[in-house]
């Protein structure tokens, strides 16, 4: 099972979690993601840990961030919570973290 609610992701350890994102301007307009952009999602057990435990590139064309079964299969359910951030290198070198310190849960798988 995989719930997504605001920046917030719940996912059962051990299944995939697919989801299609979407970068917008502070007054609402859609940002155009180009071939020369790099948009990385970066997930921590806490904030001040000084790596991610697991660091994905997110293809541009896609805009799919995709955790194989084999990836939250390692993850710690019932760990509170995990933390994630997602940011986008524009092709001109800004940089902007546009999910910020958002909740990443892990359930318990039954079998």
């Amino acid at each position: 099972m995989v719930n997504i609610s605001g920046s917030t992701i719940t996912v059962t350890r051990g299944d995939t979690l697919e989801a299609v994102l979407e970068i917008s301007y502070a007054d609402g307009q859609p940002y155009e993601v180009r071939a020369g952009d790099v948009i990385r999602f970066a997930l921590k057990q806490k904030y001040t840990d000084r790596e991610p435990i697991l660091l994905k590139e997110i293809p541009h064309d896609t805009m799919l961030l995709r955790l194989e079964a084999s990836e939250t299969k390692l993850l710690t359910a019932g760990w509170a919570p995990y933390v994630y951030d997602i940011q986008i290198t524009m092709e001109d070198g800004t940089v902007d973290t546009f999910i910020d310190r958002a909740k990443f849960i892990v359930t318990e798988e039954v079998a």
